[in-house]
């Protein structure tokens, strides 16, 4: 259910990383919780960020929840579709609805995230 090479914080974002930039969004889990998703908030490209600080929010005919960063580093794009079809959060979580990617500062910090089978631990 949660795809193996990601990480994930206990906060239900994941981030998954190529080498270069980091993909970030948020999890089935958290999609799930939220309900329907009706707004996603976005942070400007560019934008320092820290982990574990507040980067953004996302809406659901629910709850507003905040987004937070599973890695300090810069902002380096947006997914800009979800601004006109925040409901692809509830479809595809872990695919087409990523929300930024970041260039990681400080790749050490990916050693204090969960791995798939310690995050579906924590959800289960």
């Amino acid at each position: 259910m949660y795809p193996a090479d990601f990480k994930y914080t206990k906060d239900h974002e994941w981030v998954k990383t190529d080498g270069g930039d980091a993909t970030v969004g948020i999890t089935d889990y958290a999609q799930a919780q939220l309900g329907d998703v009706v707004f996603v908030e976005l942070p400007a490209v560019g934008r320092a960020i820290k982990q574990g600080e507040v980067f953004g929010t996302i809406e659901s005919v629910k709850a507003v929840s905040e987004l937070y960063a599973p890695l300090s580093g810069e902002v380096t794009a947006v997914n800009d579709a979800l601004t006109n079809a925040p409901e692809s959060v509830n479809k595809d979580p872990h695919g087409a609805a990523w929300i930024i990617k970041v260039r990681p500062s400080n790749p050490g910090e990916l050693g204090s995230l969960l791995d798939a089978t310690a995050y579906a631990s924590l959800v289960s």
